[in-house]
């Protein structure tokens, strides 16, 4: 359970994942002691699950997309994210409700290589249809 201070240092870490614990007391008006038992716990406890950078896709190139996926019939959807977690294309996978049954989302180099993720899934046998949407601007909150 989060606190607080566990929200603040947690709101501190989404603004700059690379602030030190000496940073992140002084803006919270904790101690660095006490920042870095949270920090602990929050790892811990999986609140944090991770650090990572923040990268401008568009600097970098190649194309971003996300694909609507139907399943065919009863299919477990865990089946399809352990196949996810085989394609290196995919970056995040979700489960959700309502029509498609599961969203992908994933980076490629060119439309070729979209195109051969996309056949890779369809020949699973596991899905009934795709449907592919091609990003062409996007902001994400940070």
């Amino acid at each position: 359970m989060t606190d607080s201070a566990d929200r603040a240092i947690i709101a501190h870490l989404r603004r700059d994942g690379r602030a030190t614990v000496a940073q992140i007391a002084a803006d919270v008006s904790l101690s660095p002691a006490a920042v870095s038992r949270r920090l602990a716990r929050l790892e811990r406890s999986g609140v944090i699950r991770g650090y990572t950078a923040i990268i401008d896709d568009t600097r970098v190139g190649g194309l971003e997309a996300f694909i609507e996926i139907r399943m065919l019939g009863a299919v477990d959807a865990e089946q399809l994210a352990d196949l996810a977690r085989g394609i290196p294309q995919i970056l995040e996978f979700y489960n959700v409700a309502g029509d498609p049954d599961l969203l992908v989302r994933l980076r490629v180099d060119d439309r070729e290589e979209l195109a051969g993720v996309v056949n890779q899934l369809r020949r699973t046998g596991l899905i009934a249809g795709t449907k592919t949407l091609i990003v062409l601007n996007s902001w994400i909150r940070t």
